[in-house]
């Protein structure tokens, strides 16, 4: 099974700059979008063969996510249930009959940290929200989750340390997730590798220096550790400030 995630940094925009070409020949099973910044009803976005789920923001232009899927789900469930968490459209679930899928755009901690306790209390909704999932069967997680996990993650860790994104607060709460039961795809495959980011600023020429972060993940359930077969980077794919990430079940 072949499974795809994206921030997309608004979908319309992205669609003008090859997201249909990468979406076709990258022939996933499951699409996962973040950052869509738009309703279903503002462009006719369909490909044949997948249904699609979105869950997007009251706020028009802003956050969102969707999920095209080859595979009919059993049931699907928008947000994590709490209000403060709901109307931002960052999560998407899916069950499927050997597990369940979570699509999530975690919430950026922003300049001067303006967001940072809100942060800290979704990120422990968000642990006990996939963590019931997984006590029914495992998960899969993907999607923004708008933190480097540690300093191999991102190209400049020195100078920003304390910047969000990159805070101690953050990057604790992201392991308190992995030690209730999941495992970061990636880095299990690819405990020592360089220079592998999912998203670059705009400035400074940052994405032709590979001046990096990797923010973006696939996570599983333990268990589904051994039926991991590859965790991907697609970092040649533009067309967003992100580029996909991709994840191989066998």
């Amino acid at each position: 099974m072949k499974l795809i995630s994206w921030n997309v940094n608004g979908l319309r925009a992205c669609m003008n700059k090859g997201f249909a070409d990468f979406f076709n020949a990258s022939e996933a099973d499951i699409f996962c979008i973040q950052e869509t910044k738009m309703h279903p009803e503002q462009a006719d976005i369909s490909f044949d063969g997948y249904q699609s789920f979105w869950n997007s923001a009251e706020k028009k232009g802003y956050s969102g996510t969707a999920v095209f899927t080859r595979i009919e789900p059993l049931s699907v469930r928008y947000d994590l249930g709490p209000a403060e968490f709901s109307g931002e459209g960052r999560v998407i679930t899916l069950e499927f009959n050997s597990f369940f899928l979570v699509n999530v755009y975690t919430p950026n901690s922003q300049r001067e940290l303006t967001r940072l306790q809100y942060r800290m209390s979704w990120d422990d909704a968000f642990r006990e929200y996939v963590t019931a999932l997984d006590h029914r069967k495992p998960v899969v997680i993907c999607g923004d989750m708008n933190v480097a996990r540690s300093e191999i993650d991102l190209k400049n860790p020195k100078q920003n340390v304390g910047n969000a994104g990159f805070t101690n607060e953050e990057r604790q709460k992201i392991e308190q997730l992995l030690d209730t039961g999941f495992v970061d795809t990636f880095r299990l495959l690819y405990p020592e590798k360089t220079g592998a980011y999912t998203w670059w600023s705009y400035l400074f020429h940052a994405r032709a220096h590979n001046a990096g972060w990797r923010i973006d993940y696939f996570l599983v359930s333990n268990r589904l550790a051994e039926h991991v077969q590859d965790s991907l980077i697609f970092s040649d794919i533009t067309g967003s400030d992100h580029c996909p990430v991709g994840l191989i079940l066998a």
